[in-house]
């Protein structure tokens, strides 16, 4: 399959920045403003809050919140949106084209994980081409909280390589999951191209202008408007699934993944 053109999905300012849960606040802080263009997370370190504001983000307010908690707050360039358009294109019933994040199967079924604002709801179809003609499976379930997806495969015709899909023309086998670490050298491929970088923080909360996502792997790769869905990966190890980000390939971004070692986890289903 050809890679996927870019769709540009936008972004809007919101309203309020609380934890989605009490166990992944910093010690002592119960809310925040929950303001879209905002991500957060703990140094696995020391457990120190770090929250990131976008160009759209000017509250003064947050900022001394975040300062009197004890945490540090920090610019990202550009936008934080979700990314619409492993790292073949499909597309859903009625959502624009987006990217097979990583093949997976429980014997005898064989699925694929992608991002969950990918795919319409359980049940519906999804193809392998803009015109629906040619059907990949349907999804099997999806989880908004963490920004991931299960499709079904039910075309028996297409062969599902334990691979991701290299702009060359080559694959790259995919042996395992796992949850990644920071400072972890890692890869990303998709509509955009392949581009490298390190993982930065884990568990982090990103608030797009449609809804919050938590667990969240951050990285330094880039990645633009087409990439979601797709893989992030180290060697054969499959580490995420492209969910969102700001800035892009031009002059460099921020890219946060689903957890694909969770997804997978979840549903009960391995690379092969």
């Amino acid at each position: 399959m050809r890679r996927a053109r870019a769709l540009l999905v936008s972004a809007a300012v919101l309203a309020v920045l609380v934890p989605a849960t009490a166990a992944e606040a910093a010690p002592g802080v119960t809310a925040f403003e929950r303001t879209a263009g905002t991500a957060w997370w703990h140094d696995p370190a020391d457990g120190r809050l770090t929250v990131s504001l976008d160009d759209t983000v000017s509250s003064a307010t947050l900022v001394r919140a975040v300062r009197r908690s004890g945490g540090v707050v920090i610019r990202e360039p550009g936008v934080l949106r979700r990314h619409i358009a492993g790292a073949d294109p499909f597309f859903g019933a009625s959502s624009g084209r987006c990217l097979i994040g990583f093949n997976a199967r429980s014997l005898p079924d064989y699925y694929f994980l992608t991002s969950a604002h990918c795919v319409g709801a359980v049940g519906s179809a999804v193809y392998g081409d803009s015109a629906h003609t040619v059907v990949l499976g349907a999804v099997a379930t999806k989880n908004v909280t963490y920004d991931y997806a299960l499709v079904h495969y039910t075309n028996t015709a297409i062969a599902k390589p334990s691979a991701v899909h290299l702009p060359n023309g080559t694959l790259s086998p995919i042996t395992g999951f796992g949850p990644g670490t920071v400072g972890q050298a890692v890869t990303r491929t998709g509509t955009s191209g392949i581009h490298t970088g390190r993982i930065t923080a884990l568990n982090a909360t990103v608030n797009y202008a449609d809804g919050t996502v938590v667990g969240l792997i951050r990285t330094s790769v880039c990645s633009e408007p087409g990439d979601s869905g797709g893989p992030l990966f180290a060697g054969t190890v499959g580490l995420g699934l492209t969910s969102g980000g700001s800035g892009n390939c031009t002059s460099g971004g921020t890219t946060y993944f689903a957890s694909a070692a969770r997804a997978a986890t979840g549903y009960g289903v391995a690379p092969y």
